[in-house]
């Protein structure tokens, strides 16, 4: 038997009936693991060695089991979550999981398909390949930078201004962008300009003409005010 995980259940429906009675095919239902929520989950000064942990809810305990369990049986993993860096994240957290219950096959491959039709997903199956640990790095090098924003700043931000919601490594950013932005606006004093333009006329051709100079300077922007 040939287990296969993506990560919706219908999606996991749909291509158990395109591969046919040799293959499992269950759903990760997204991400199995992931940073909990206190000091030291991500340690910097170790090289940024990172703590996981299953999600504690029924469903998805439930459901690792489930894939273990199966695994335990399986000649092959096949992984086949979507072709992104979460994705590939997903499929390494399980394949992570199930070495550490000593349920990993002998044989892993990942697979990936941009259409769930039955040619796409048969063809796929032809053409496996290893996980992509340059995703994958990118996926914990997110991870990292999120929880270390988040768990260091967001107490920070709740001493300062009770009540408010958590920092974050791409929202802190923003707000500050838009902050800033906020303040030229409000700082902003219009100031009366005005631009000389001539139309003339030479050897019956018309055109404009702009003063640039005058009295031997050159002509900034706000030279020519109500003075």
């Amino acid at each position: 038997m040939q287990l296969v995980i993506v990560e919706s259940p219908a999606k996991a429906k749909t291509i158990e009936k395109y591969l046919g009675k040799d293959f499992k095919v269950l759903a990760s239902y997204g991400h199995v693991r992931d940073l909990p929520p206190k000091d030291g989950s991500v340690r910097p000064d170790e090289d940024f060695a990172m703590d996981w942990e299953v999600y504690a809810d029924k469903r998805n305990r439930d459901q690792v089991k489930a894939i273990a369990d199966a695994a335990k049986g399986a000649d092959r993993l096949v992984l086949a979550t979507d072709p992104d860096r979460e994705g590939e994240a997903i499929s390494w957290h399980v394949m992570d999981v199930l070495k550490k219950r000593r349920a990993l096959p002998d044989k892993v491959d990942r697979v990936t398909f941009n259409s769930i039709t039955k040619q796409a997903v048969t063809e796929a199956m032809k053409s496996p390949r290893g996980l992509d640990q340059p995703l994958i790095d990118a996926y914990l090098g997110r991870r990292a930078l999120d929880y270390l924003f988040g768990f260091t700043l967001s107490p920070v931000l709740w001493r300062k201004l009770p009540g408010a919601k958590s920092a974050g490594r791409v929202q802190s950013v923003a707000l500050r962008l838009i902050v800033d932005r906020e303040r030229e606006i409000e700082a902003f004093r219009a100031d009366e300009y005005w631009s000389v333009i001539a139309k003339l006329e030479y050897d019956s051709t018309q055109f404009d003409a702009r003063l640039v100079r005058y009295k031997g300077e050159k002509l900034e922007k706000l030279s020519l005010g109500q003075e």
